[in-house]
C-alpha cells in the first residue's frame, strides 16, 4: 500500500551523512489503511526504515492517519502542517523534526 511504498522510498533515501547529521529515531503511529507502528532511524549506522518499532528508543513520536502521513512526504502537505490541532500529534524533539522536513 501507499504507506510501506512511502517507507521505500524513506528507506533509499537514507544517507549516512544523513544519519550523522540528524541523530534521531522518529516512530509514527498511524491510524487508517496501511496504519500500525512505523520507524525511521537517523541515529543507529546506515539508518533504517520500516514497520514496526525503531530498533532503538524513539525521540519523536508522531500520531497521525496514514493518508495525512503519506501526503506529508509526497511534499502536499508540510510536516508542521499536518500537526494543526486536532490532526495529529508530535511528542518529543521539535527541533529534530524539522530536520525530518530537510529530508522530504
Amino acid at each position: 500500500g501507499p504507506v510501506a511504498e512511502t517507507f521505500r522510498v524513506i528507506q533509499g533515501a537514507v544517507t549516512e551523512e544523513y544519519v550523522r547529521s540528524t541523530q534521531g529515531v522518529f516512530q509514527f503511529e498511524l491510524s487508517g489503511d496501511g496504519g500500525g507502528t512505523w520507524y525511521i532511524d537517523l541515529k543507529t549506522k546506515g539508518g533504517s526504515a520500516g514497520f514496526g518499532k525503531a530498533p532503538v528508543t524513539a525521540d519523536v513520536v508522531m500520531s497521525m492517519s496514514s493518508a495525512d502521513f503519506v501526503k506529508m512526504f509526497t511534499d502536499k502537505l508540510k510536516v508542521f502542517m499536518a500537526f494543526m490541532p486536532g490532526n495529529s500529534s508530535i511528542k518529543g524533539d521539535m527541533i529534530l523534526t524539522l530536520s525530518l522536513e530537510k529530508m522530504l
